[in-house]
Order: structure tokens, then sequence, then C-alpha cells
């Protein structure tokens, strides 16, 4: 089972007192190890280095190489340090930990651009349906996939014009769907869904919806000494 979560088209959501909102697909909450929420995961991604069909998905389907989305002032580099910097800002949030692999088929999250552009950004979620249910509910994702429009502009940091997106904040956003997150509303938190520089942070409903899922950061010192720059400040 897949669901496309794009950045700007609202799935019906209220915005809740906690401000955040569990991704649920068919009735099911989602997310990454251990079938329990509050349990923390350890996830592999890697970028598309070559154009790769998935036949469930919708956006996604066609997942262009990553280098797609490079141009002069936006070169390869940079797009694997943003997106970097982006998987960083979840794992001082919560229990997790990402980590690169070379094979693209190896990954639980691939990312890429969108081999048929539209929007801006869209996740493809997937949980595994061969499993049973636990018992609060929970299912575990099996894939998931991040697509961005290589048509589109992108900027690295916040510069006003909000009609170019922050590559690390949309990248954030996204990553949050791919772990299990819903947009709880239009605003107030990198996971609503319109874009915003109004924050340069994950805010209190992404955290608790995160910590939710996947329980408190472990090590808090190890994090700190690693803290990459915030959300939409660039670490150049």
């Amino acid at each position: 089972m897949a669901v496309l979560l794009p950045w700007a088209l609202p799935l019906p959501a209220d915005s809740g007192e906690a401000g955040y909102r569990l991704l649920e697909l068919e009735g099911f909450k989602v997310k990454w190890g251990e079938q329990r929420l509050g349990a923390g995961a350890n996830i592999s991604y890697a970028f598309a280095d070559r154009t790769l069909h998935f036949s469930d998905a919708r956006n996604c389907g066609r997942l262009a190489p990553m280098s797609a989305l490079a141009e002069p002032d936006l070169p390869f580099e940079t797009l694997v340090r943003e997106t970097e910097a982006a998987f960083r800002v979840w794992e001082r949030a919560a229990n997790l930990s990402f980590y690169q692999v070379a094979d693209v088929l190896d990954a639980d999250i691939i990312l890429g651009a969108q081999g048929q552009p539209r929007r801006r950004a869209f996740a493809n979620v997937a949980y595994a349906s061969d499993k049973p249910v636990a018992e609060d509910g929970v299912r575990v994702i099996e894939q998931s996939l991040v697509c961005l429009n290589p048509d589109q502009q992108w900027k690295v940091g916040f510069g006003g014009d909000q009609n170019v997106y922050d590559l690390r904040y949309t990248l954030v956003h996204e990553i949050g769907h791919a772990i299990g997150l819903d947009h709880p509303g239009p605003s107030g938190q990198v996971m609503g869904f319109r874009y915003t520089e109004a924050f340069p942070e994950l805010q209190p409903g992404d955290l608790r919806g995160v910590r939710r899922l996947y329980g408190p950061a472990t090590n808090d010192g190890q994090l700190a000494n690693n803290a990459e720059a915030p959300l939409g400040q660039s670490s150049l």
C-alpha cells in the first residue's frame, strides 16, 4: 500500500491540539523499525543514480537521478550536503539514525528528481502488508520515496522569496512524511502543508509527533557536538 504526499496539497486533516498528525494508511499508523510506537529505528537512504520505476507509486513512480536537480548555482555536492543536514534534523529530534548506502536498491528511503515534474515535492510511503498489525494499529514502512521537481528553482537558506523553496526545509518536510508524519494543518509546524520561512527549526508539534513514533533522541551530547545549522541557514 502506498500514499503520495505533496507539499502544498492538503490531505483531510485537523490541526489537533498536539500540533502533529501521524500518517495513516488504510487506517493504520506506519513507522520504521519495531512495530510499536516510541521505538527507535535505523533507516538507510540513497540517491537515485538512474531512472527508477515504481508501479505502485504515483508522482514518484518515475524517479529520475538526484543529479537532475543540480545546476551551476546548486551543484550536486550541495544537494548531498543539504540532504544529509535534513536527516540530521530528525536525528537530533528523536531516536533515529540515518545512514547512506551505495546501492539504491538496498535503501529504505530513495531520494531523486521527479521524472514527470509536477508541483514542488512529494513523498511516497509503502508499508509491508505481509506482516500482522500491531496491537496499537501500527504497520512497518517497507519503502519511502522522496522526489523534487527539477523544473523548479531551489535555494539554500531563507531569502525572503517564498516562491523559491529552501532545499533543506523542503527535504526535512518530505523526510517527515517518509518516516510516518502527516500534515497537521496548513501552518505553524514544519509538517504544515504550506511552505513558510517563519521559523528556522522544527516546531513543538513536529517534535511531539516524531517522538511519539520513535521516542526522544538518546545521545544529546553527541548530537549537540555534531549539530548542523538550523533550517533556512546555509552552512557555507
